[in-house]
């Protein structure tokens, strides 16, 4: 799945030459933490409200609160900004902007085509992704089976749930370091009674079997 196909598009953003006030009031009236900073419609860097709380005077200080309300009515977003954020392709794979956010230890990608901002993706965009791919949510059951990692074993289990006329909707495989792996399997059914009995019949052993109604 690409990116293009989770990310948010027309998101929300601020101006470099907004202030302060005006990118908190936009975060707060939308429920969000972080904008893309877009000036000519390019990117030029992005504002969270960490960077918005760090800017402000401490509490310590001994100006006015009249004083504070000045300075930051008079603070614009580009003197707290991120610049030169980290940004991903519509076209890049869901995995790639997972790994970017992982390795980089960020929560948000602009998503930049051709240097115009077309949307941004989050980890949350990631979760629900992983979610719908491993049907989670989808009306069935899922068999987690133990076997040997070798090849031809995906196709053996699938022929056997083929017998029984049954269709696989999902599929992920975690390697384990023994030599077996754990198969995944979505099945379009809730009556797979017979499909387990079969399948341990030819040496598979069922691990975890989850029900959706």
């Amino acid at each position: 799945m690409f990116v293009k196909n989770k990310m948010t598009t027309n998101p929300f953003t601020v101006s470099p030459d907004h202030t302060i006030p005006d990118a908190h009031e936009i975060m707060v009236k939308n429920n969000i933490r972080r904008l893309p900073v877009v000036k000519n419609d390019k990117l030029v860097g992005v504002v969270s409200n960490l960077d918005i709380s760090h800017s402000s005077p401490s509490k310590a200080t001994s100006l006015s609160i009249n004083e504070l309300t000045y300075i930051l009515a008079k603070t614009k977003i580009s003197k707290v900004m991120t610049k030169n954020p980290i940004t991903i392709s519509p076209n890049a794979l869901l995995e790639e902007a997972a790994i970017l956010m992982r390795d980089n230890r960020v929560s948000f990608l602009p998503v930049v085509d051709n240097g115009k901002l077309v949307g941004i993706i989050t980890e949350s965009d990631i979760f629900e992704s992983f979610i719908e791919l491993l049907g989670f949510r989808e009306k069935g059951t899922r068999l987690t089976i133990e076997v040997d990692d070798e090849p031809g074993i995906m196709s053996h289990i699938a022929g056997i749930i083929a017998i029984f006329g049954a269709n696989i909707t999902h599929l992920a495989i975690y390697r384990g370091n023994n030599g077996k792996s754990a198969l995944v399997t979505g099945i379009n059914s809730q009556n797979t009674t017979e499909i387990e009995k079969e399948i341990e019949k030819h040496g598979y052993r069922i691990i975890y079997k989850l029900q959706n109604s």
